[in-house]
């Protein structure tokens, strides 16, 4: 017998964070199974080790869970030398994945146990077994999956509610739906008005001044869920559901009709044809495209629109969001009227031009009328700032237009790889909207929408609380039969009494990203604040 130590490493898995919180949970026994096997093995020199590779609420469809990825670099760094696992699943339960985990042990000279189905992958007949069983695993798996959405469609088909956050407007019992009092009486609101509105942005900003909160988006979902006449959706059909409806059906298609004019206007708008559009930048350089609204009185408000409100990036948004369309183009029009006027920026074009030809086009220039065709091939780019416009224009296609006024011919648009040099300029400009009939000046910084989560604030608490007991000499023992937790869940809480302060102090103040859930915290091993940072904050 070898003197060799086998460093054995158990790793445990479970789909859902379901249960875990418990005294004694799936992951412990899992654990406690591959301890006693470990135990029977003390004669091939079997060692376990004492880290812990668990994954809590992740599924084996992927690979995606951070304490494999901790085994797997571990076995590449030379820690380990045989995975012990209660069952195949828990490790993997995709064939594709489980050859590459096999092909990284391989690599590096480790194996990998199954004790309840006592395989090794150390052999070939241990490999061909665990590939036929992994194959029958991911077939049972589809099958399986296939089943349920068989009996889905067949539920809804008979108009079953079939689980799932309930609409606005109804709670959930029994596994049915009904209509709750007083948020169906807002569902109403909400239809009633926006047949008088004819807006979803006016809609929402109506809400607001109630207290609601609801965006655009959800607004549009809301407006055109069937559910709302009693109907249950599978797949784009809708049938006749076990449910009340909480809006007349006749309100339900007025509100309908009103949304399919809305989307005609908006398809006579091209927003290709806006004079900066593919031009124009924001004060942190992010491009601002085209983009419209309807008023209640059927009137179209069109605006330029930073790509930083579009993406819903606000860490990227400078001070101008947006800026009305009209407003800023009037303004670039009367800029250029000045700008063949002004002998200061003609001057520097036609220099060196003939004495005789400089006179006449400067009168040329001074009757001349520009068209939107022709700014639009001149412009460059123009950046706005709070207090200023930076319009930057092609030189070479500034002198073709000159030639082309002094020749009285048409103006040949240069080709990409003419256009070498340029000029810009800068004007002062008062940069305001009209936004839903409210003047707004630009220069405000838009704070994101906070979004106060009581439970990553409980859970935070919490581990807070328990930091400072461990700190006091109360093991985590004592502190999981206080408060009836799992010796495991305790621990992994108080992982988060190391975040970062600006992790912390956003969760506090409600304006964490909406991704910034619980799973993922636990999911942060490294200690560094700035590493922390970027996983969770992301600017």
């Amino acid at each position: 017998m070898s003197d060799k130590k086998i460093r054995c490493a158990i790793y445990t898995r479970k789909s859902t964070e379901e249960g875990l919180e418990q005294e004694f949970n799936s992951l412990q026994a899992q654990r406690e199974a591959c301890e006693a096997y470990i135990k029977s093995q003390k004669h091939e020199n079997w060692q376990l080790l004492p880290t812990e590779y668990d994954d809590g609420g992740y599924s084996g469809g992927n690979m995606e869970r951070p304490a494999l990825k901790r085994l797997l670099s571990d076995i590449k760094s030379g820690l380990v030398d045989i995975i012990v696992v209660y069952k195949i699943d828990r490790l993997t339960r995709s064939l594709m994945d489980f050859s590459k985990i096999v092909e990284i042990l391989d690599k590096h000279n480790a194996s990998f146990v199954s004790i309840t189905q006592h395989f090794n992958t150390t052999t070939s007949m241990g490999r061909l077994t665990l590939n036929m069983l992994l194959s029958f695993a991911q077939f049972e798996r589809e099958v399986t999956g296939e089943r349920i959405r068989d009996k889905i469609s067949a539920s809804k088909k008979k108009g079953m509610w079939m689980g799932g956050k309930p609409p606005l407007g109804y709670y959930r019992k029994d596994k049915k739906i009904y209509p709750d009092e007083e948020k169906s009486a807002l569902v109403r609101s909400i239809f009633e008005k926006y047949t008088e509105l004819k807006s979803t942005t006016l809609l929402k900003d109506w809400l607001n001044k109630q207290g609601y909160a609801i965006s655009v988006g959800n607004l549009n979902c809301i407006l055109r869920n069937k559910a709302y006449i009693g109907m249950v959706g599978h797949k784009g059909i809708w049938y006749q559901g076990e449910h009340q409806g909480i809006i007349p059906t006749e309100l339900f298609e007025q509100v309908q009709a009103v949304m399919v004019a809305n989307r005609i206007n908006r398809q006579h708008y091209d927003p290709k044809k806006s004079l900066l559009s593919g031009k124009l930048y924001d004060d942190k350089g992010n491009a601002m495209s085209p983009s419209w609204s309807t008023g209640c009185s059927g009137k179209t408000y069109r605006y330029y629109v930073s790509q930083a409100i579009i993406r819903k990036e606000p860490s990227k948004l400078g001070k101008i969001g947006k800026v009305s369309l009209p407003q800023l183009e009037n303004f670039i029009d009367s800029w250029f009227e000045r700008f063949l006027r002004e002998k200061q920026k003609i001057h520097p074009y036609i220099q060196h031009f003939e004495v005789a030809k400089q006179k006449k086009l400067l009168k040329q220039l001074s009757a001349y009328t520009m068209t939107r065709d022709i700014e639009k091939a001149l412009i460059k780019r123009v950046q706005l700032n709070p207090n200023k416009v930076e319009i930057t224009l092609h030189t070479e296609q500034v002198l073709e237009l000159f030639n082309t006024i002094y020749e009285n011919r048409e103006m040949r648009q240069l080709k990409p790889e003419e256009l070498k040099t340029e000029n810009t300029y800068t004007e002062p400009y008062h940069i305001g909207i009209i936004a839903n009939g409210e003047k707004i000046i630009v220069g405000q910084f838009v704070e994101p929408k906070k979004r106060p989560n009581s439970e990553l604030i409980k859970i935070l608490n919490q581990a807070y609380t328990w930091h400072q007991d461990v700190i006091s000499g109360t093991s985590t023992q004592d502190i999981a039969k206080r408060d009836k937790v799992c010796v495991q869940y305790v621990r992994r809480i108080l992982n988060l009494s190391f975040l970062s302060p600006k992790i912390v102090r956003s969760i506090l103040n409600g304006t964490q990203p909406a991704d910034c859930t619980l799973k993922k915290l636990l999911s942060i091993k490294s200690p560094n604040w700035q590493e922390q940072e970027g996983k969770i904050i992301k600017y």
